[in-house]
């Protein structure tokens, strides 16, 4: 059963921080590139960060890198937000590929969770 389940939204204020999981079924995590989008209302999916099927090489953004941090371990994939900004509020998915190298437009991961809130004010 192929499950994305996101959590550790909320509020935040701006130079605050916040975690977020996401819990994966066992054949969604196994060595499969997993990464995190947001998406704005009225504007396209961004990609925020990316990490391999074997979690060596880790993949960001130029309006993360820096201040985010992506990691996996044990069904879980998650990310580290640090210094957030106003921008940074959005609806935040995990995503999965079938491969174990990324790649980046997010048509190219299958399973995706519902999402969890991130407002930064």
């Amino acid at each position: 059963h192929v499950q994305l389940v996101e959590s550790g939204g909320g509020s935040a204020q701006a130079g605050g921080s916040l975690r977020l999981s996401c819990a994966a079924s066992p054949e969604t995590y196994h060595n499969h590139c997993m990464g995190w989008f947001r998406q704005v209302p009225g504007k396209e999916t961004e990609g925020v960060a990316r990490i391999d099927g074997s979690g060596q090489y880790t993949f960001y953004t130029d309006a993360t890198k820096g201040r985010f941090t992506i990691s996996r371990a044990d069904n879980t994939l998650y990310l580290q937000m640090n210094d957030l900004k106003p921008e940074d509020s959005a609806m935040y998915y995990c995503a999965a590929m079938v491969t174990t190298g990324c790649s980046v437009s997010p048509e190219t991961f299958r399973w995706w969770g519902q999402g969890t809130q991130v407002t930064v004010s």
